[in-house]
């Protein structure tokens, strides 16, 4: 009985368990909808990568003689379950639905509504182009007491084969990320990510995006990115030869204007199923083995992919949907608009911001130690911060965002996932950056006019969430450093932290 194939905008591979069981008869759907494409104000680049890709790979799809029904944006189709409740109004032959499961948790609890609504049988497949399963990781996750991605990435290594001689990890050490937490040399060359031309589809998705989406962040007429698996791949392996050699050494840097760096910029294209998560690991191993990078460089980019990526996918899948309740600390102050357009005298949230807005990009530590810290000691409202970090990304689906959210950059399940809460002061961002050279604050300077607001927020931000966080065994050192204070200066810093959160939006 012919069947109709559900694809969805990110899942985007040839390989995909769905494609997989097509067979001469069967029906292809892909649908760019109004539900998806609204839910929150996805950035211009973001709505551009998933249109373009999507109808480039169903011209792919075509080309090999696979039939393939597409509803495109301006057909006004609301909703996945429109597409295919009216396709299969259309093609009473087919007999049944057949997708690769949805990676958002609401997007598979609304698919597991359709069998009664359209009283057809819907089979969901398992996403194979994940190493782990989720029953893989929750058997993994079983009577532990606490999920440290540390363990759970040596398991994927042993399970894997990667970066190990034998039974022992290549080099004689798990982790290589002590020697990756150098900051960039001002003078050191800096190769640019490769850029890929706009084609004729490109173009017409771009119109499309300023038409219907002006008002969100961005500018859809600088896109550049990779929109086929071809060129994804081809700008993947740019990155090995040209950025990976230093990507380790420098990969927690930060640097004036310079949004890249050492990094690849691929997430957004293996979220949605432009590039393979073991190819790419096999292209950095064989980068390693030929002695073209350094171990320190292979190993950390490797635990991003099999460590941390399949990690934060197994965890999401693990606690939902409590888990993007959480609000360990109560933070409920609203997000001041700089997180939106930027203009802010702070130096570094200016540059992550302004990256943000121009590349749909930023790398993870501008992410976490900047956005995400700052929202942090400010208190800033945790479901606003969810939906910031979702709309503004390129390579944001909420399996990946919300565990890195709530738990990595605001401690908001109170340590299911980080060991303790990434906060910092401004000497952290001037340790890893030059950003403090350019800015109007004094770095150095704690309170009074001019003082780096992270540093009053830092203090105060251990002073108020002391009676859950004191115990803690990581923040020992910190809680002694806060206690050695004199009363008079604690009071000052609390009193001119005080200010600073109720000047927010002037900073």
């Amino acid at each position: 009985m012919a069947k109709l194939i559900l694809i969805l905008g990110d899942q985007l591979s040839p390989a995909l368990a769905s494609l997989r069981q097509w067979q001469s008869g069967d029906l292809v759907l892909m649908a760019e909808v109004q539900a998806e494409a609204g839910y929150v104000r996805h950035h211009q680049h973001k709505i551009v990568l998933v249109f373009s890709a999507m109808r480039h790979f169903a011209a792919s799809l075509r080309a090999q003689g696979i039939e393939v029904k597409y509803f495109q944006y301006e057909e006004r189709i609301s909703s996945l379950y429109e597409a295919v409740a009216t396709t299969l109004s259309q093609q009473p032959q087919l007999s049944e639905v057949l997708l690769t499961e949805a990676a958002e948790y609401r997007l598979a609890q609304e698919i597991a509504a359709w069998p009664a609504l359209l009283k057809k049988p819907v089979t969901v497949l398992p996403d194979d182009r994940f190493i782990a399963s989720t029953e893989m990781f929750r058997r993994w996750a079983d009577g532990r007491s606490q999920f440290r991605m540390e363990y759970f990435y040596r398991e994927m290594r042993r399970y894997t084969g990667l970066l190990m001689n034998g039974s022992e990890p290549e080099g004689g050490k798990w982790n290589y990320d002590h020697d990756n937490r150098q900051s960039c040399p001002d003078d050191l060359a800096l190769p640019a990510p490769a850029a890929v031309p706009v084609d004729a589809i490109t173009a017409d998705v771009i119109r499309l995006v300023k038409h219907e989406f002006s008002h969100h962040m961005g500018d859809a007429d600088t896109f550049s990115l990779a929109v086929t698996g071809k060129d994804a791949r081809a700008v993947f392996l740019d990155f090995v030869s040209q950025q990976l050699p230093l990507f380790g050494r420098y990969q927690d840097a930060m640097q004036f204007d310079q949004p890249f760096l050492f990094h690849s910029v691929s997430a957004m294209y293996l979220n949605i199923g432009l590039l393979d998560v073991r190819w790419m690991c096999q292209k950095v191993e064989l980068a390693y083995r030929e002695g073209k990078v350094p171990l320190n460089a292979a190993e950390g980019f490797i635990r991003q992919l099999i460590g941390w990526r399949e990690y934060v996918r197994g965890l999401y899948w693990l606690l939902m949907p409590d888990y993007k309740n959480l609000n360990f600390f109560a933070a409920e102050r609203a997000l001041p608009s700089y997180y939106w357009h930027g203009d802010t005298n702070m130096r570094c949230m200016q540059q992550a911001i302004d990256h943000t807005r121009q590349h749909a990009y930023s790398h993870h530590i501008q992410r976490l130690m900047i956005t995400g810290n700052f929202a942090l000691l400010a208190g800033l409202s945790v479901a606003e911060m969810n939906d910031w970090y979702l709309s503004v990304y390129a390579d944001a689906f909420e399996w990946v965002q919300l565990p890195n959210t709530s738990g990595m950059a605001l401690f908001a399940d109170g340590g299911v996932l980080a060991s303790k809460p990434y906060a910092a002061s401004g000497n952290y961002i001037q340790r890893m950056s030059n950003y403090c050279q350019h800015c109007s604050y004094q770095v150095k300077q704690v309170t009074g006019e001019g003082a780096c607001p992270f540093n009053a927020l830092y203090w105060d931000f251990l002073a108020r969430n002391e009676d859950k966080l004191a115990s803690n065994a990581r923040m020992q050192l910190a809680y002694q450093q806060w206690r050695r204070k004199p009363a008079d200066s604690q009071q000052a810093i609390r009193d001119y932290a005080a200010e600073l959160l109720i000047k927010l939006e002037k900073l």
